[in-house]
């Protein structure tokens, strides 16, 4: 049978695929026109929010200022120049010319159960240039601190950073990639463990599906009361693949120049240890197309619409198969290799829910995970998925809860988290919770190029030697007028099922 040869990503290799004809290629639409100036627009923004006061009215002069951000791990691939850091630099100036002193502003970078920013993730917050002229305070949520001020929300009680209370003037920066990242969601990354277990959804760009929005719209509107906040939502366009494929995945041409590349061969049959130093060599250009302020769930809210409207792609309806090419290192920073729990955090818990209206996925349909599965779970960042996966490979499901609750109170573990050396211990289950709705959804998970079966079936999925076998084995599933596409990327695309997008 005919077919179209892909190269697709599969750890650190990139294999040619071949895929029928008429397979449904879902690669994210071509750039747009940047902002020329980040930092202007990020001003023009604050002084003409969407709704709510400006900026210069809700500071309060000579008074405090507390700016939260998130690391920024979406979108994937990570881009050397992040907009958001110019960004960050327009709020701070925005701050400073309402009367607050530059002392008395702090930046609260808010990383959730995840790996405490370190010296190279923060430097890479502000530019040099600004960094060294910053007199406030950089601090670095850490969920386990008792000094987590108690807070209730509908009659349950939350514990949050104090800098989101002990100040005059609250600011939320981020971008509207997920429901779960930026505006009043990024207050939730500022809070004890069980308030960011909580923070679930159904689809990453509906709001309305997803339960850590309705708990982070709560939030905000207690905070509302004590607090004047302001969000900056940016919206940014897909990274790009900078050098001689700088049109991959998006464009047919630079997809068949990838797969004649020399490159692409060497890179292939290369030790490991090189293939990813070589991928790893692949730089991405990243831009925002626009600046929204306002109420933190109110900017948010509209980056998500305008990013699904204009990034958009459309599906006319559910596939019964869906491929899914997983790089070699996952959503974290700083950016760690794949283990099997990782990777199908990545492909199920991540790209498979950027969708709107509905799944891409049909009822009952197949996942073709591109991934070799290898276990990299040692004693270092990676040492709290061990317990997860132990639990899974014997068989204990059921009894999840419990063994969370007993990695959360390993002192090991927690001490590891507060020191920056690894995620939180309740981060694996969180990841590991987002694949539900596509694991219940699917009919099989296939592991294409799986190296490590015993991994992939611990996990309930299907080990697969080849992405020929697997494509085989999704085919005789499906039938042979089953539906085929690929979700091309990483950037994966946001896929607006059926309706206009």
């Amino acid at each position: 049978m005919a077919g179209v040869r892909v190269p697709l990503a599969s750890g650190s290799r990139l294999p040619l695929v071949t895929v029928p004809d008429d397979a449904v290629l879902l690669a994210p639409p071509p750039p747009l026109d940047p902002l020329a100036d980040v930092g202007a627009a990020v001003a023009e923004a604050l002084r003409y929010p969407l709704a709510g006061p400006p900026l210069h009215v809700a500071a309060k002069r000579d008074g405090r200022a507390t700016v939260v951000v998130q690391p920024p791990a979406l979108p994937v691939p990570t881009a050397s120049e992040d907009p958001r850091r110019d960004a960050l630099a327009a709020v701070l100036d925005a701050l400073t010319a309402a009367g607050v002193p530059r002392d008395r502003q702090t930046v609260l970078v808010a990383g959730g159960l995840g790996r405490r920013a370190g010296r190279r993730e923060l430097e890479g917050l502000m530019r040099p240039d600004r960094a060294r002229g910053f007199r406030g305070r950089v601090v670095v949520h850490d969920c386990e601190d008792d000094d987590l001020v108690r807070l209730e929300l509908g009659g349950r009680a939350h514990r949050i950073h104090p800098a989101l209370v002990e100040t005059d003037v609250v600011v939320t920066l981020g971008a509207g990639e997920t429901v779960l990242d930026g505006g009043a969601t990024a207050l939730l990354d500022a809070c004890a463990p069980s308030t960011v277990r909580a923070a679930t959804a159904t689809s990453l760009l509906e709001p309305s599906g997803a339960a850590g929005w309705r708990l982070g719209a709560s939030l905000e509107t207690e905070l509302s009361s004590r607090v004047p906040l302001v969000g900056v939502s940016l919206l940014l366009d897909r990274p790009r693949l900078a050098g001689p494929y700088h049109g991959y995945p998006w464009d047919p041409e630079a997809r068949r120049t990838l797969a004649r590349s020399p490159l692409r061969r060497i890179v292939n049959a290369a030790p490991a240890v090189l293939r990813r130093w070589l991928v790893g060599r692949f730089s991405h250009d990243l831009r925002a197309v626009a600046a929204l302020a306002g109420p933190p769930a109110v900017a948010h809210a509209e980056a998500l619409v305008r990013g699904s409207a204009i990034l958009g792609t459309r599906l006319e309806r559910p596939l019964d198969t869906i491929v899914v090419p997983l790089a070699h290192t996952g959503l974290g920073l700083p950016r760690e290799p794949l283990n099997p729990i990782t990777a199908a955090a990545l492909g199920l818990g991540h790209a498979l829910r950027l969708w709107r209206d509905h799944s891409p996925l049909a009822e009952g349909g197949t996942v073709v995970l591109l991934h070799p599965f290898n276990r990299v779970m040692g004693h270092g960042p990676q040492a709290p998925y061990r317990a997860l996966f132990a639990a899974l490979r014997d068989g204990r499901p059921p009894r999840l809860r419990a063994i969370e609750a007993a990695a959360a109170r390993d002192r090991r573990a927690v001490a590891a988290y507060r020191g920056g050396a690894a995620p939180h211990p309740r981060l694996p289950f969180a990841d590991w919770d987002a694949c539900a709705m596509v694991l219940e959804r699917a009919g099989a998970v296939i592991v294409g190029g799986c190296r490590d079966a015993g991994a992939a079936r611990a996990l309930g999925l299907v080990p697969s030697h080849s992405a020929a076998t697997a494509l085989a084995m999704a085919r005789g599933l499906s039938g042979e007028e089953g539906s085929l596409g690929v979700l091309l990327g990483p950037p994966y695309p946001r896929v607006v099922v059926g309706g206009e997008p």
